[in-house]
C-alpha cells in the first residue's frame, strides 16, 4: 500500500521480516566498521538524542564549530565510511525512482526516549534527488509538514518494514520524530528503532 501525505510516498509494511532482519544485520556490519557516535548541534554544541554512523562514499555529520555537512571520513575514527551495501543500493533501486546512486546512508539509532524535531533535509547539491527513509525496530510517531516550519502537520505511526520516499513536491517538507513506541517490535534485541536514509548528494 503506497499513502501520499504531504507528497510523501509511505510504504507500509513493505519489508517482511526476514527481510528486515537480514537488514539489521547488514547495519550491525556497518556499525562494526563505523562506531555509532553521538552528534552535536551546530553553534550550541547540545548533544542530539540519537546516536548515527553513516556508510557510502560520503556521510552526513554534525558538530558545534563547523555544523551540518557531508563528509568523506568518520568524525570520531578519521576513517572512510564503510562500502554502501548491495542490500541498500537495491532499495533505492526499488523506491527512488531516481538514475544515479545514493551516496550517502544515514544510519540513526532511537533509544526509546529519542526525538527529532523537525527540520528539511536540504544539506545537498541534487535536490532532484528523493531521500529514501527505512524504518526497523520499534514503531514511531513520523510528523511531517509542508516546506514551511508554520506549515500545518500530519502525523503517522511507522512501524518496522515500512518505507517512506520525500520526493518531488515533498522532498523539502519538514519532516521529524516526535516518540518512540517501546516494545512495539521485537526485531532488535535491545529495543530501540534503526532509521536508514539513502540520500544523494552531488549533482
Amino acid at each position: 500500500m503506497v499513502l501520499m501525505v504531504n507528497g510523501i510516498a509511505y510504504h507500509a509494511e513493505t519489508l517482511d521480516r526476514a527481510a528486515q532482519e537480514h537488514l539489521v544485520e547488514v547495519i550491525r556490519a556497518v556499525v562494526g566498521e563505523a562506531p555509532l557516535y553521538v552528534p552535536v548541534m551546530p553553534g550550541t554544541g547540545q548533544p542530539m538524542s540519537v546516536r548515527m554512523t553513516n556508510c557510502g562514499p560520503l556521510g552526513w555529520v554534525t558538530d558545534k564549530a563547523r555544523g551540518y555537512r557531508y563528509q568523506e571520513t568518520h568524525p570520531v575514527t578519521g576513517k572512510a565510511w564503510p562500502a554502501m551495501p548491495a542490500e541498500l543500493l537495491a532499495l533505492w533501486d526499488r523506491f527512488s525512482g531516481y538514475p544515479k546512486p545514493p551516496q550517502a546512508c544515514l544510519i540513526n539509532f532511537y533509544a526509546d526516549e529519542a526525538r527529532m524535531g523537525l527540520h528539511q533535509d536540504r544539506d545537498e547539491e541534487d535536490l532532484e534527488a528523493p531521500v529514501v527513509s527505512i524504518s526497523l525496530g520499534n514503531a514511531c510517531l513520523f510528523r511531517i509538514g509542508g516546506r514551511m516550519r508554520s506549515d500545518k502537520t500530519t502525523s503517522l505511526r511507522l512501524s518496522s518494514g515500512d518505507v517512506v520516499v520525500l520526493g518531488g513536491e515533498g522532498r523539502l517538507a519538514f519532516h521529524g520524530v516526535d516518540r518512540i513506541y517501546p516494545g512495539t517490535s521485537t526485531l532488535l534485541k535491545n529495543g530501540g528503532r534503526i532509521n536508514l536514509t539513502l540520500r544523494r548528494v552531488h549533482r
